[in-house]
């Protein structure tokens, strides 16, 4: 086993290098959107759009020039991605489906054990062998049903439930809501016909370990967020995997200074941690000889594990927007503000759409940190990337925060994207 004993800084620059946080990392274009799910496995989707939808920022901090059309065309257009379950609701790889048949099955059979919603489920197959793509507010019927967040429409939940079991995708969707057509419609049959990849529990843990590892790019045997929704893996089946995963040099293990526990690594990662080992070691200050900053997403997968974070970057993040207005620290929708290898700020944006200005209405610099004239051109970047995100035509923040937090500098330079 090949085991790394490394510093907290070279586990930040390796972060940064696997989730494309650096500059010039990915090129511009719609192939890059692709290239980066694949390489994660997939991203969190949620329907929250105060700023943008979190895969849009997600993939605007790094797909240089950006905009939400290229992710629509991938998804509904090229059908190389697919809305899925995978960390929760997902963003993944079309030809991904395969692997997670048994998801699929098992949802089948909870599913189906409820008798209404089958005896609906005839009538939606009907419906959409008749009109075509349909969202749940297409379908006649008021009875109601007990339903995962609340009560349901009967109609709605057959549809959900047919959506759980694979029958239907997502066609596409006006803002939030979904639109959903038969899978073999949509999917080329090969695909839905190949067998799963992982027959035994032992070979879908371990595929599923490795896969969520890569997703964020070093992680740890400890329960958290970095491990949420995969089904059946506790904390014993998950040891035992990164062992199998070990033995089998699929992983090596990383021994950071100042953390406790072991982290872990893909062996096919391990060339971008050794070209960081060898680069940072030959000239410290070579990450600071050019600038890079990012506005990240509440669900980004660089912090999908919060403690993580907390540990090497020294930065503390929750996302706050269930948490009651008077119990939160910070504001509803706010985000992290990278800039090379630490995190400087966070800040509350809110786009109004109706003007197209990007509101900035609050602003927290971390402990430390305040503007300096050489952060203008990475910051004002960042900024560039979020209001081309969210289809802004000019940015505005309010005179009280620039005052209090010396954003002077930073508004002139947004001013100029």
């Amino acid at each position: 086993m090949r085991t790394y004993t490394i510093t907290k800084k070279q586990a930040r620059l390796f972060l940064l290098a696997h989730q494309k946080l650096t500059r010039g990392a990915l090129p511009a274009g719609k192939l890059s959107v692709y290239d980066y799910v694949r390489h994660v496995g997939c991203i969190q989707y949620d329907p929250l759009n105060i700023a943008g939808h979190n895969h849009e920022l997600v993939l605007q901090a790094r797909v240089p020039g950006f905009t939400p059309d290229q992710a629509q065309e991938l998804l509904y257009q090229d059908r190389l991605l697919i809305d899925g379950w995978d960390k929760n609701m997902s963003i993944y790889c079309t030809e991904d489906w395969p692997y997670f048949k048994r998801r699929r099955e098992a949802s089948a059979t909870h599913h189906r054990a409820n008798e209404p919603v089958m005896a609906t489920v005839e009538q939606v197959r009907e419906e959409l062998l008749k009109r075509g793509p349909l969202s749940s507010l297409d379908l006649d019927g008021k009875d109601k049903v007990d339903w995962a967040w609340a009560p349901a429409r009967l109609t709605r939940a057959a549809l959900e439930s047919m959506y759980f079991w694979g029958e239907v995708v997502v066609h596409h969707r006006v803002h939030t809501r979904r639109y959903y057509d038969f899978t073999e419609r949509l999917l080329p049959h090969n695909l839905l016909n190949t067998e799963d990849p992982n027959p035994t529990d032992e070979q879908f843990h371990d595929w599923y370990v490795l896969r969520r590892i890569g997703s964020i790019g070093l992680l740890w045997n400890k329960s958290g967020d970095g491990w949420l929704g995969i089904s059946g893996l506790k904390s014993k089946e998950r040891t035992e995997a990164i062992q199998r995963l070990l033995m089998a040099y699929s992983l090596r293990e990383v021994l950071v200074e100042g953390i406790k526990l072991p982290l872990y690594i893909r062996s096919m990662d391990a060339l971008t941690l050794e070209a960081v080992i060898q680069q940072e070691s030959e000239d410290a200050e070579s990450h600071s000889s050019y600038s890079f900053a990012a506005v990240l997403a509440p669900l980004d997968n660089l912090i999908w594990d919060r403690e993580l974070i907390r540990q090497l970057f020294g930065f503390h993040y929750r996302w706050e927007v269930y948490k009651p207005t008077l119990e939160r620290e910070y504001g509803y929708y706010v985000l992290p503000l990278l800039y090379n290898d630490r995190f400087i700020a966070r800040f509350e944006p809110v786009m109004d759409k109706k003007n197209q200005t990007l509101n900035i209405m609050n602003w927290w610099w971390e402990p430390g940190e305040h503007l300096t004239p050489e952060m203008l051109p990475a910051l004002g970047e960042a900024l560039s990337a979020l209001s081309r995100c969210v289809r802004a035509s000019k940015i505005h923040f309010r005179p009280e925060v620039v005052k209090e937090c010396g954003l002077e500098g930073l508004l002139v330079q947004s001013l100029l994207f």
